[in-house]
């Protein structure tokens, strides 16, 4: 018996499928382009929020605190207080 090495297919350079390639770039672009529209309708929301006389620096806090657990939200506003009292800035 012979061995031969497998020889490559004519969409591989150096090993690289092309169009494997090509598929997982051409997703990310898109995602890449759906992601700035999104980031462009947020940004809207918030200018709308401001308008409305509300705080859109705040709502970014509240909508990050709302991603997080109980746990994880009395742990920070635990570091927060030490760290402000630890400054001087707690009355």
């Amino acid at each position: 018996m012979h061995n031969q090495p497998n020889p490559v297919p004519a969409d591989d350079v150096g090993g690289i499928s092309s169009k494997e390639l090509r598929r997982v770039v051409e997703r990310i672009e898109r995602l890449e382009g759906e992601k700035s529209g999104i980031s462009i309708d947020i940004a809207a929301i918030y200018a709308e929020a401001k308008s409305l006389g509300l705080d859109p620096k705040i709502i970014r806090k509240i909508i990050r605190l709302r991603a997080m657990e109980p746990h994880q939200i009395e742990e920070e506003e635990t570091f927060l207080d030490l760290y402000k009292r630890a400054l001087g800035m707690r009355v």
